[in-house]
């Protein structure tokens, strides 16, 4: 039987094919991957660039491919079967761990604060403005309880979240893409971070808080417009963009950046109610599902549902908008940059070694259980 070293540098390989990117090193601290868009040209009229993209570090302290391999042999798949049967009886549940992933990340690292409850009556991240929309916290507490009976004690939430969040991506047809564990679990939460300082983008913030969010965590303009690219499958509660559509910036008028049919599709869909349990989506090929660069193509028609969305198009980000809606060779492009973003974002500050803790409820710190 493969060692775990063995098995990481296979699926290095695998995933090297699968992306289609240039190089996937396990033995390497760092790698990259050279995209070349002749395709493309610069809005000035120049030559066609080459960008380059460092990856980032395959081998953050700590985490290791097959970490479990000892412990719990079966932890992966287990998972991956389990976020299977979650999405075939509610297929929105791919792109609710895939957001909350991404705030759980965005605050202290990606420790699994953000799924704690309350203790002791203090508020969690869940209490965050930010935050509340947030669903999936009873996927993962199904997951957990699955992985439980399989190997108590063993399989930290943070390292559930993260295989969660990669498992459900490739169900809506996103790329596969590494994931390293043995990340351990926040033994509390963090509700004034999450709560303050922008550290998480609201669904209704503009586009200079989002890019300033990312960049404060390591992104740069092009992870961030890929990464942005997960809000091609989920939906957005019409609260979050009902100012957009009846009484912009207090004109009384609709964004003149949205496409006028457009507003009127967000119209017929919310209604006057931005206080209505209603939801909007971007769609492809008639399914409320569908990862992919419809989304960017959807911008560059006028059709962003959010604000910051929208925005991506209005600025120096408009050129990666451009890119990844340039067809089928963008589409390739797209799914690498994205892949490789959401490996550097499950690195963020993991809690390893005798730091933190393995919860036994995702909600519950261990002395709560």
């Amino acid at each position: 039987m493969l060692g775990p070293l063995a098995r990481g540098a296979l699926f290095f390989l695998a995933v090297s094919i699968v992306l289609c990117t240039g190089v996937l090193r396990s033995d390497a601290t760092r790698s990259a991957a050279v995209v070349s868009l002749d395709d493309y040209e610069e809005d000035s009229g120049g030559d066609s660039p080459s960008f380059s993209f460092t990856f980032p570090e395959t081998r953050p302290r700590g985490l290791v491919f097959g970490f479990y391999d000892e412990t719990c042999p079966d932890a992966e798949e287990i998972v991956s079967s389990t976020v299977r049967r979650l999405y075939h009886a509610d297929s929105n549940v791919a792109a609710a761990l895939v957001r909350l992933f991404f705030h759980d990340c965005f605050i202290h690292g990606c420790d699994a604060s953000v799924l704690l409850d309350r203790v002791g009556g203090r508020r969690s991240e869940r209490d965050a403005g930010p935050n509340q929309s947030l669903r999936g916290f009873s996927a993962i507490e199904a997951i957990k309880q699955t992985v439980e009976a399989a190997c108590p004690g063993t399989v930290s939430c943070a390292d559930i979240l993260a295989l969660a969040a990669r498992d459900s991506l490739v169900l809506v047809g996103g790329p596969t893409y590494p994931v390293l564990t043995g990340r351990r679990d926040s033994d509390g939460s963090f509700y004034y971070e999450a709560a303050g300082g922008g550290n998480i983008p609201a669904p209704n913030a503009t586009y200079a808080m989002t890019l300033d969010a990312f960049a404060r965590r390591g992104f740069t303009e092009r992870e961030t417009v890929a990464l942005l690219g997960a809000h091609s499958i989920g939906k957005v509660r019409c609260r979050f963009f009902t100012d957009r559509i009846y009484n912009f910036a207090g004109t009384g008028a609709p964004d003149d950046s949205i496409d006028p049919d457009m507003v009127g599709e967000m119209r017929a869909a919310c209604g006057r109610d931005g206080g209505a349990p209603m939801e909007m989506g971007y769609y492809r090929q008639g399914r409320e599902v569908g990862f992919g660069t419809h989304y960017y193509a959807e911008l560059l028609e006028g059709r962003g549902i959010l604000r910051a969305d929208q925005q991506l198009t209005a600025g120096s980000t408009v050129r990666w908008v451009r890119v990844y809606a340039s067809g089928s060779r963008g589409e390739e492009v797209f799914r690498e940059d994205f892949a490789h973003a959401m490996v550097k974002l499950s690195a963020i500050a993991p809690l390893t070694g005798s730091d933190g803790q393995v919860r036994i409820s995702c909600s519950k710190p261990v002395e709560e259980n």
